[in-house]
């Protein structure tokens, strides 16, 4: 089996203004490799999609020893690891012409578009064999709960995605939006996430955030909790 590999250049609009790979373009390539590799292996839209399959994340980690800035070309790679009963692991790395720059790891599952329910294999038929040998197959562990005030967050048309929920990238543009001017000038180097629930188009998130010198919590609840979201400077 043959592991996804692309090479891209951080595009002006990719970048913030510290000329750094915004941290919602990241997920996003992590995310649109993962896509493309599995529809690579056979399962493509019409074995997941056209079927009412949605995929979805369910946690993600990712270790930075250097974040990729405007203009670099990186080479992006993803395999897929063991399978985990419901859970479909993945495994990533970016690297540049001086090296491996990041790695991540992430779990995916498969859900229902009716009931929002995950699917296991043996109702979707959809296997995916390991083939993260050459990859740090670490387990993305979650980040620490936020305990600062709660305030509301309604979340737009456009943060929405093909699942009808807003997108895993939309939750990081949330953060760089409600962190500190100073927490954003430095350069990240633990992200994890964990997403234990939806938000839709025209909901009413109750969010919490906390933060010190060397790190930021995001939340969010409805009648539970939705998410959470740590960086780590």
């Amino acid at each position: 089996m043959e592991n996804y590999s692309e090479k891209y250049k951080i595009l002006s609009s990719d970048a913030d203004m510290y000329r750094r790979l915004r941290a919602s373009r990241l997920v996003t390539l992590l995310q649109e490799a993962a896509i493309a590799h599995t529809e690579s292996l056979g399962a493509g839209r019409e074995k997941t999609l056209d079927r009412g399959f949605l995929w979805a994340l369910v946690m993600q980690e990712i270790r930075i020893s250097r974040i990729p800035v405007y203009d670099d070309v990186i080479t992006v790679e993803s395999a897929p690891g063991k399978m985990m009963h419901t859970f479909y692991p993945r495994y990533y790395k970016i690297s540049d012409k001086n090296g491996v720059m990041l790695q991540a790891s992430a779990l995916w599952v498969l859900m229902d578009r009716e009931s929002r329910a995950m699917l296991s294999p043996e109702r979707t038929g959809v296997t995916i064999d390991d083939a993260s040998e050459g990859f740090d197959a670490f387990m993305p562990s979650p980040p620490r709960v936020p305990s600062g005030d709660a305030f509301p967050f309604t979340v737009p048309y456009s943060y929405s995605d093909l699942n009808g929920h807003m997108n895993n990238a939309r939750y990081f543009d949330l953060a760089d939006d409600t962190m500190s001017p100073a927490l954003r000038a430095r350069n990240v180097k633990t992200v994890r996430v964990e997403f234990t629930g939806e938000a839709r188009p025209g909901d009413t998130v109750s969010l919490q955030t906390s933060s010190d010198d060397s790190s930021f919590l995001l939340s969010g609840s409805s009648t539970r909790r939705l998410f959470r979201l740590g960086l780590e400077f």
